[in-house]
Parts: C-alpha cells; sequence; structure tokens
C-alpha cells in the first residue's frame, strides 16, 4: 500500500473539510469516542480551523483510490489563541500563555492503513509545521477520560498512552477541558472529561 503525506495549511483546508468530516465520523464512533456523528456538527466543528490563517492538516492519501476517496487519513491543528474556549480556559486558569501553545486535534485513519508508519508521520508532519511558523514553545492535544468499567469498552481495548509517551508527550491531569457530543448508546449530547497532553518543542 502507497500512502502519501501531504501537509496543508490555511485557505487550502477549504478543499478538505468534507473529507475531515467523514473521517472523523467514521473513525470516532469507535471506543473511546463512541461519537454519534452529524455533517451539521463537523461543519460547526470545523469552522475554527478555517477561521484561523495558521490552521493545518498533515494528510494521508492513497492515490490508488478513485478521486474523492483518496484522502484516507488526517491529522490536524490550530494555534491554542485560535481555538475554542473550551480549550483555552484550562490553561489561562493556570498561568500558561496559549500564544505560545500549538493544539493538534484529531489523528484519524482508516483501519486498513495502520501498523504502516503513518501516525508517526502525522506526529513529525504537525511538529514540523509548527516549527516552521515559529513562535511556539509547546504542543499539545487531548483525549477524552473515560471510566475503566465503561459499558462500551472493547475486552481487547489497548490505550494509545504509551505511543503518545514514545513521541514526547506527558499527560497533565491538571489540565482538563469539557467538550459535548452525542454518544452512540445516548438520545442527547453529553459533556465529556478531556485530559490534556503536553510536549514541549
Amino acid at each position: 500500500m502507497t500512502v502519501v503525506l501531504q501537509t496543508v495549511s490555511g485557505r487550502e483546508l477549504d478543499a478538505y473539510v468534507n473529507d475531515l468530516a467523514r473521517l472523523r465520523i467514521q473513525i470516532f464512533r469507535d471506543y473511546p469516542y463512541l461519537y454519534d456523528g452529524s455533517e451539521a456538527y463537523e461543519q460547526d466543528y470545523l469552522q475554527t480551523y478555517l477561521a484561523s490563517g495558521n490552521a493545518m492538516a498533515v494528510l494521508a492519501l492513497d492515490h490508488n483510490l478513485p478521486a474523492g476517496q483518496q484522502v484516507v487519513g488526517a491529522s490536524t491543528g490550530v494555534p491554542m489563541a485560535d481555538e475554542n474556549d473550551e480549550f483555552r480556559v484550562p490553561f489561562e486558569a493556570a498561568g500558561i500563555n496559549t500564544e505560545r501553545l500549538f493544539y493538534c486535534g484529531e489523528s484519524v485513519l482508516l483501519p486498513k492503513y495502520r501498523g504502516q508508519g503513518i501516525y508517526k508521520g502525522f506526529f513529525a508532519g504537525r511538529e514540523a509545521y509548527v516549527r516552521s511558523l515559529g513562535g511556539f514553545e509547546t504542543i499539545c492535544f487531548c483525549g477524552v477520560v473515560r471510566p475503566a468499567n465503561h459499558p462500551l469498552k472493547p475486552a481487547d481495548y489497548v490505550p494509545l498512552d504509551d505511543i503518545w509517551r514514545h513521541f514526547g508527550y506527558a499527560p497533565r491531569p491538571d489540565l482538563q477541558a469539557s467538550y459535548p457530543w452525542k454518544d452512540i448508546d445516548q438520545q442527547t449530547a453529553t459533556e465529556h472529561p478531556m485530559m490534556f497532553w503536553l510536549k514541549p518543542l
């Protein structure tokens, strides 16, 4: 399988909004996010990235697929100063300068393309982009916190914590956001705790 990684930024993201929405809805339906996604929610969520002149995405492209299906994975990011209040407030409350902080959104990849080093390429591509911008001291992302006994947790589920630590990120239980979405087993949207992981650049 030949996959090419391509970094796009700024207004270049406009052409890939539908791809990002498609991947997020499909991948985040699985545990631990259990996200019951909708196009309307996605369009609203992605406006944050489109409104920022410095948002970016590392795209995984399979050119052997038909046009319109070639984006098989993506890893996004945006300066924290351009993010929504839900993500900025924990840092501001802790006295951390969000102007020096770059937030990495999702890393989503279709199952058949996993295990080929693409995830590593996502992390490297995002960090290279942030360094090219200059002015950032720290890069971060967050992950949902689920109870250990969650009823929809698969028996073979393995968290990505060890992989994130391998790439140099450290968990910060003192930095948590709360973000709403509708779980696949719920009737309405509920709030979800999201813990941040940080890495100095």
